[in-house]
């Protein structure tokens, strides 16, 4: 049996001159990673996080390694590759093992030496000068509108080449694009590969059109270059449908296909993250503009106030209460109670936030026991110094635009919420599920089915468009498996796709119109949600910063940026205090039932959540926004709505308002950071968390559940919904009752499904160095 693993790696430039470094890896359980930064002399640079299997199972796979350095200055400036068995051809093999399992790796590479640094031991391959050719790659844009055409080149030994996104009036001539491949006998194998994306913003045929390619590889053309295009200046021509591949030696078309409608942005990307109110992030963050609670802003408990404050912790001691009736007791006053299937309760005074945090047994499990001392009771009060202990979110708040008015779409827990930003409804749920209900959820290619039938995944579908989904998996694998795929038409491993390649996918031709990007809400069988990227209260802060760091940066320093919209929003408030009174909310109106084993409050979904934080990106948008429009998660398919048309789910997405107006510069602004603040403390190697005992008792409901539920929904669609292998699915999973049995399973689904998900997901990109091992 094989446990899949993640490490980071970080490389030093060990040159005296300035360096652009490229780092490669790969192995035959995982697609190849790659990531590129500049280091000064002496800098350590990264990290690229690398995926890989220990155990029984995988101790035959072996991992290659590849390193390029374009060097500037110094003594030894020049274009230099590493070698593996084959100069140019092939990787260096060094196997990743247990000991490097969440661990912090750092190579080294300068001129003559690329050095891999492994805990479980390492290698060293020399560094090669690079003797390659280019030529000057143009490209006419023969359509009858203004249009902006992104040209990529991609060859084996030479990696991709990208254009900026370019300009072209009817008819003009862009370019050029510099494209670099070798001659010879020893490289008379490989071959060269184009992309082209067009977005046409007017004339007869509106629209973005992408490039075609082979079954293999469907948005790369293959066409070679040879020694006649060497120095040469290559003259392309598109139109929205054929791009034409012209050179020297010879040259070839393919066709285009329309991808989307022409819209402001083309991809829209949202970051999910947990449990955090807009005050509990952002009172004390001294931006000007925003409704914020003050340090006079108190709760009271058995006659002592507990103010607004500075100091929050990293990561809470227990966790606060956030189910539906823990927060009509937040929002009223401690020990109010809601009348089922009544207008929400009044008075709203947010008065017992601190009440019920003392009291309620609403998150208390086996593997989180304990209500907080007395001296915690104020924690949930209090608020983090968003400058020095949110530096990342800080940046971006202050650098686009900050929501001071989005609401959690219920005042409620995690999954209702989470389903209204896929649906825009949770399908009459105010109650977080158990796993009896989950488990009812999970028949042979279902799982949860909205009222309306629809899906935001199937709504872009219809539009003729497409999506992708990222989970954040560098962590405990039970916090890597995705809430989303808890969805009717949503697998895990199949329709999800590993975070750690999200920065190498946007460099490429990138389709997708739509994206959802999900943490790893770490030690979740453990129950503490330490290790993770959620930001969940009893986690620290830290992973999260980090997750929106590498998001925005491989956004930001792709070729899609000038044209993309990045929305960084909280699914619920988590129990923290919040100063702001939700307001009333439009119903989804989608026949969800009123049902109470659902819905315990009797919940008529006629109020919004509390205030949650959220932040849009683009470089449409002026700095330093403060935007206090009300939205909610259904806000995400507005949005879609309004770019692309893709049509509403319910009422409340009918209804909900947009962030296109905050892209309101004609131009993309040309001064925004490519690289953000760190976060305020390192943040520590996965594997750091502590093991929970394997024969530690699994709770009887809770998140580990629901996630034990999809894991369970994946087995069977794996299965195509065989009857005999269901029902031995379901008794299986019905007799795990420990942490150990749980993660071994949550193991062994994740390795079969990784599998699958490679036989059907073409490679971004042809493979660089694809001669290579492994």
């Amino acid at each position: 049996m094989s446990t899949p693993q993640t490490a980071q790696v970080y490389i030093t430039n060990t040159t005296d001159g300035t360096a652009s470094i490229t780092l490669w890896h790969t192995n035959s359980d995982y697609p190849t990673e790659s990531a590129s930064w500049t280091a000064a002399p002496g800098q350590t640079v990264g990290p690229l996080t690398v995926h890989f299997n220990t155990g029984l199972g995988s101790w035959t796979v072996r991992d290659y390694w590849a390193c390029e350095i374009n060097v500037t200055g110094g003594s030894t400036p020049g274009l230099y590759e590493s070698s593996g068995v084959l100069q140019y051809s092939d990787w260096k093999e060094c196997q990743l093992q247990g000991p490097d399992a969440g661990q912090n790796l750092t190579f080294t590479v300068n001129s003559q030496l690329f050095v891999i640094n492994l805990d479980s031991g390492g290698t060293s391959t020399p560094m090669n000068p690079v003797d390659r050719v280019s030529a000057q790659a143009y490209v006419t844009n023969n359509t009858d509108g203004n249009a902006i055409i992104t040209l990529w080149h991609e060859n084996s030994t030479d990696g991709t080449q990208c254009s900026q996104p370019l300009a072209a009036a009817p008819g003009q001539t862009v370019g050029p694009l510099t494209v670099y491949f070798r001659l010879g006998l020893n490289v008379a194998m490989v071959l060269d590969y184009w992309a082209l994306k067009l977005v046409v913003q007017d004339g007869s045929n509106p629209g973005v059109y992408q490039s075609q390619g082979s079954t293999l590889y469907p948005l790369w053309k293959e066409c070679q270059l040879q020694s006649a295009d060497s120095g040469q200046t290559l003259g392309f021509t598109v139109d929205t449908s054929t791009f034409a591949i012209n050179l020297p030696s010879g040259g070839t078309t393919t066709g285009m296909t329309r991808t989307g409608p022409y819209a402001a942005v083309d991809n829209v990307f949202v970051l999910m993250l947990e449990n955090h109110s807009f005050d509990n992030m952002f009172a004390l963050s001294g931006i000007p503009g925003i409704q914020a609670a003050t340090s006079a802003d108190t709760n009271s408990y058995n006659g002592t106030p507990y103010a607004v404050g500075g100091g929050a912790p990293s990561g809470m001691p227990t966790d606060p209460g956030h189910e539906f009736a823990d927060v009509v007791e937040q929002l009223c006053g401690q020990g109010v109670t809601h009348t089922p299937w009544q207008p929400y309760t009044t008075p709203i005074n947010n008065s017992g936030f601190v009440a019920n945090y003392a009291t309620t047994t609403s998150e208390i499990t086996k593997n989180n026991p304990s209500l907080p001392t007395a001296s915690e009771y104020g924690d949930v009060m209090l608020c983090f110094d968003t400058p020095t202990q949110l530096p990342v979110i800080y940046q971006l708040a202050t650098t686009f635009a900050l929501c001071d008015q989005w609401h959690a779409s219920i005042p409620g827990p995690t999954w209702p919420n989470r389903f209204f930003v896929h649906g825009a409804s949770s399908g009459g749920w105010a109650d977080s599920p158990s796993s009896t209900q989950i488990g009812a959820w999970m028949t042979p290619g279902f799982g949860f089915t909205y009222p309306s039938g629809k899906s935001i995944y199937d709504q872009v579908t219809a539009n003729g468009q497409q999506w992708r989904i990222y989970v954040d998996e560098n962590g405990p694998t039970f916090g890597g498996v995705p809430q989303v795929a808890a969805l009717k038409g949503v697998t895990y491993q199949v329709d999800t796709n590993a975070f750690g390649t999200f920065a190498a996918d946007v460099q490429n031709p990138y389709p997708y119109a739509y994206t959802f990007i999900e943490p790893n809400y770490g030690d979740v069988t453990g129950g503490s949600y330490e290790g993770g990227s959620s930001q969940h209260p009893m986690d620290t802060v830290t992973g999260g910063e980090a997750l929106i760091k590498a998001t925005y940066e491989a956004i930001r320093n792709s070729p899609l940026w000038d044209r993309s919209l990045l929305i960084v929003t909280y699914d619920e408030h988590g129990g923290f205090y919040d100063s702001v009174a939700p307001t009333a909310a439009v119903p989804p109106g989608d026949g969800a039932p009123q049902d109470l084993s659902i819905n315990s409050g009797g919940f008529l979904f006629d109020l919004y959540g509390v205030r949650v934080p959220a932040v849009i990106v683009s470089p449409l948008i002026p700095q330093g926004v403060i935007d206090s429009t009300t939205y909610d998660h259904a806000s995400v398919s507005a949005t879609l709505q309004a770019l692309f048309g893709t049509g509403w789910m319910t009422q409340r997405d009918k209804t909900a308002a947009n962030v296109l107006p905050l892209l309101s510069l004609a131009a993309p602004r040309t001064d925004c950071p490519t690289v953000l603040n760190n976060p305020a403390s390192a943040v520590a190697p996965r594997a750091a968390v502590a093991a929970t005992p394997p024969d530690t008792p699994l709770p009887e409901d809770g998140n580990v559940q629901g996630f034990l539920q999809i894991l369970a929904k994946t087995d069977v669609e794996l299965t195509r919904g065989d009857p005999a292998e269901t029902a031995a699915i379901q008794a299986r999973v019905a007799a795990i009752k420990t942490v150990g049995q749980a993660e071994a399973y949550a193991s062994e689904v994740t390795a079969k499904a990784r599998l699958a998900g490679a036989s059907v997901k073409p490679p971004a990109v042809p493979s660089p160095f694809a001669q290579g091992g492994g």
